[in-house]
């Protein structure tokens, strides 16, 4: 449709590389209009660095929107004064930008994640960035079965990550659903949070969800935990211009003792 291309087909025509796929589907493939090496670094705030590659479901490994998230978890990690380090749960984890910057910003990491191509990549971040003695555990898991146990076990964590895709399978082909398998998730991790110094940030990357929806979940789940709420849409601006491109919802919510 070329009616929606804003940016003019000189601008595209730019572009080292376009994926084709559609809305519904990660499916597709890379189209290179120009030579893309097989990966290249991307540092992170100076701080962790993350190899980047084209992959076959349209991601890059890495997710930059993130970056404000990150920028919180950080800087809340930093100001933490206990005598043991603040504890993170990272779940649909991924490549490992967020569990590395928690990790090098003074926390005990749990990394959890279905794929096992995935932590690979993240373990090389890891390298990459030289945080091979930063205490991180790398969990091959069903990030519901694995939220589930930790409830049995009465673990406690600061701060919760959970960037869930749409669909999605575990390591043993167990079914994820977003939108019958989030709530129950949330109800779960709303039993590990530490106290009212603790935070828990949700991602959601489906197009038929609205971050009214989202947060109105999260209110729920968590009504009985004081604290506050922050929801809306993660976007990425065009450099040098006002458009930006919306990717993903978002709700955080932080207890009494944290700010938003």
């Amino acid at each position: 449709m070329r009616s929606w291309s804003l940016a003019g087909d000189a601008v595209w025509a730019g572009a080292h590389a376009t994926f084709s796929g559609n809305d519904d589907e990660e499916a597709g493939r890379w189209r290179q209009q120009q030579p893309v090496p097989e990966s290249w670094p991307v540092t992170i705030d100076g701080a962790v660095t993350v190899t980047c590659r084209l992959s076959a479901f349209r991601h890059l490994g890495l997710f930059p929107e993130q970056f404000p998230h990150w920028q919180w978890m950080t800087s809340t990690l930093k100001q933490h004064t206990g005598p043991e380090r603040p504890r993170v749960l990272n779940l649909f984890a991924y490549t490992g930008a967020a569990s590395l910057l928690a990790a090098q910003a003074g926390a005990e990491v749990v990394h959890v994640d279905a794929s096992k191509k995935a932590i690979s990549w993240a373990k090389e971040n890891q390298a990459t960035s030289k945080l091979n003695d930063a205490p991180i555990r790398w969990m091959l898991d069903d990030a519901r079965k694995f939220v589930q146990r930790e409830v049995r076990r009465e673990r406690r964590y600061d701060i919760i990550l959970v960037d869930p895709p749409k669909f999605g399978r575990g390591p043993n082909n167990e079914t994820w659903d977003l939108f019958i398998d989030l709530p129950g998730m949330l109800r779960s991790c709303a039993e590990l949070v530490a106290g009212p110094r603790s935070a828990i940030i949700v991602t959601a990357y489906a197009i038929r969800a609205s971050s009214l929806m989202l947060d109105q979940l999260c209110r729920e789940v968590l009504a009985d935990k004081r604290g506050r709420f922050d929801s809306g849409e993660l976007a990425i601006r065009e450099q040098g211009g006002a458009r930006a491109v919306p990717t993903s919802l978002f709700t955080r919510w932080c207890g009494d003792d944290l700010a938003i």
